[in-house]
């Protein structure tokens, strides 16, 4: 029980698709590094981005969030402006198994840079495409590079299963694909 090694991610991923698409290496070479390591999964972000504006004065409501609060952008590079906040998803589908939570934190080589990447826990049983959340703290722009490492998955098992899992309480965000805007269950 505990943390989970390379070894165990890759076993996962092979005979459970746990990870798809799965990268038995950790890229690193000219790149913001992605793919399996030590005692994580390096996750790549997508070419999909949704960046915060103000253009329409609207207030940001998690219980009613109005989507012209954002701008799309797909490309290579996206550039978050100072000061602001980006939504993007990883390239990665998860399955996660019944036993574990996986806990994401961002890579260092954006966080030295003032990017803060934050993405909640992947609860037991959940499916999906993970929604990003990216904060350029710095007063000038941010490049986030699409198809790299933007953050790192570490899997927990639990030392006994829960009773309850994301799937059995039919969580808001399961089987999400893509970038997932707030959403409260009704």
């Amino acid at each position: 029980m505990g943390l989970k090694s390379d070894k165990w991610i890759r076993k996962m991923s092979k005979e459970h698709q746990m990870i798809d698409p799965f990268c038995e290496e950790q890229v690193g070479k000219n790149v913001i590094s992605y793919g399996v390591s030590s005692y994580g999964y390096d996750i790549r972000v997508g070419r999909e981005f949704k960046i915060f504006t103000n253009v329409n004065s609207t207030v940001v409501d998690p219980k009613n969030f109005e989507a012209k609060n954002v701008v799309d952008f797909v490309g290579d590079v996206c550039i978050v402006p100072p000061n602001s906040f980006a939504l993007a998803s990883t390239i990665e589908y998860f399955k996660i198994p019944s036993n574990v939570l996986a806990i994401c934190l961002g890579k260092s080589t954006y966080a030295r840079c003032g990017i803060i990447v934050n993405v909640t826990p992947f609860e037991p049983d959940f499916e999906g495409h993970i929604t990003i959340e990216i904060s350029n703290t710095t007063p000038l722009p941010a490049k986030i590079y699409a198809n790299e490492g933007i953050a790192q998955v570490l899997f927990l098992e639990g030392d006994e299963q829960c009773e309850v899992t994301y799937k059995d309480k039919a969580g808001k965000y399961q089987g999400q694909t893509g970038i997932t805007l707030p959403r409260i269950l009704k």
